[in-house]
């Protein structure tokens, strides 16, 4: 029964994920509430310490965050509240991996995962409203507000201060009428300014579909092979490969190593694909591509361990692992990545402030 809850949960929280490209608000709350609740689920049902639980779900949090962050560079075609979601998520990437490498719990709380929040409150825009309509000021503002009014002081209460919600509540009673307090304000405050709240551009969806403007998303083979989406990419997998490192048993390449067998690795598969679309093998649709990324990458495994160990021996498992979660993310990445301009970069958040500073003015 243990093995099975654990199993379950696990798998879980790698399916759930795979759902958010599509169904971008239902599905990363999902994800947010089991990431939540695991740990309870565990204690229940197991008899497991959890001595390495901060790991694993730091890990979980990093690959559902990723998925969540590749989603964006398809379906959010505001630049600037992408640009926002880049820079949120890879900071807290890098974040994360300092962690693991340092264990030193300050690192989390300076790099706060104001990413995900920032996440879910433009797709609860989108169930209604088109995101377009946000300004420049209002996505940065609304980021800002995320980070320093939510994250941080939740990032300190957790890492910092190590304190626990319920145990808390149970010590200071008088809190709970604090909350309801606090509730009944925004409640009113709500209903207050309810006619300030823009008509709604469509009806409630979450599918993400439903209002999104068809874009050419297809790999020819002849992109600039060097540039800054493969240097992203190569950056991207090799710290997720790091972290994930840090929970799989008996990997033995050191971080570093690690590191750059991934980015060789990356670089290698991104060769052979474009080779291979040039030549007119392309994949329509993200399982085709995932198949032929992991066909190519395990490809290269074996033709590794054939020329070091003579052929003689079968990669390890957790290699094999790192294949499959590898080729899922590069899948994605090469696909939703298409539809974007490879080159946006912060500069656009600069201008497009300036602009409608400028609009203001007159």
């Amino acid at each position: 029964m243990a093995t099975t809850v654990l199993i379950t949960v696990v798998v879980m929280r790698f399916v759930l994920p795979l759902f958010i490209p599509r169904f971008p608000l239902p599905a990363i709350i999902a994800c947010l509430v089991l990431d939540a609740a695991d740990q309870t689920i565990f204690q229940a049902f197991t008899d497991d310490p959890l001595l390495g639980y901060q790991t694993y779900d730091k890990a979980l949090d990093v690959y559902y965050l990723a998925v969540a962050y590749i989603s964006a560079m398809r379906n959010w075609r505001e630049p600037v509240a992408f640009e926002v979601a880049r820079f949120l998520y890879l900071y807290r990437l890098v974040g994360v991996t300092l962690f693991e490498l340092l264990e030193q719990r300050w690192i989390v709380f300076v790099f706060a995962n104001t990413f995900e929040y920032f996440f879910i409150a433009y797709e609860a825009v989108r169930t209604r409203w088109n995101p377009f309509r946000l300004s420049a000021r209002a996505v940065v503002s609304l980021a800002a507000f995320i980070w320093i009014f939510v994250k941080l002081p939740q990032e300190w209460w957790i890492h910092l201060a190590k304190l626990d919600f319920t145990e808390f509540m149970a010590d200071h009673g008088y809190m709970w009428a604090v909350l309801g307090g606090v509730a009944v304000a925004a409640a009113v405050v709500g209903y207050i300014k309810r006619g300030s709240i823009p008509p709604a551009d469509w009806p409630f969806t979450v599918s993400v579909d439903a209002h999104l403007p068809k874009l050419d998303d297809t790999i020819t083979g002849h992109e600039r092979f060097f540039s800054v989406i493969l240097a992203e990419k190569v950056v991207l997998l090799s710290l997720i490969s790091v972290i994930f490192a840090q929970i799989l048993p008996d990997v033995r390449a050191t971080n570093l190593g690690l590191a750059l067998g991934v980015a060789a690795l990356v670089v290698a598969n991104a060769a052979i694909s474009q080779w291979l679309r040039r030549r007119g093998r392309s994949w329509q649709g993200i399982f085709r591509l995932f198949v032929a990324m992991l066909a190519i990458n395990l490809g290269i495994v074996f033709l590794d361990v054939l020329l070091t160990d003579g052929g003689g021996d079968t990669p390890a498992t957790n290699t094999l692992f790192f294949m499959l979660l590898l080729s899922m993310l590069i899948a994605l990445f090469d696909r939703f990545r298409a539809t974007r301009r490879e080159v946006e970069g912060i500069e656009i958040i600069r201008e497009s402030l300036r602009r409608e500073r400028a609009d203001a003015s007159r």
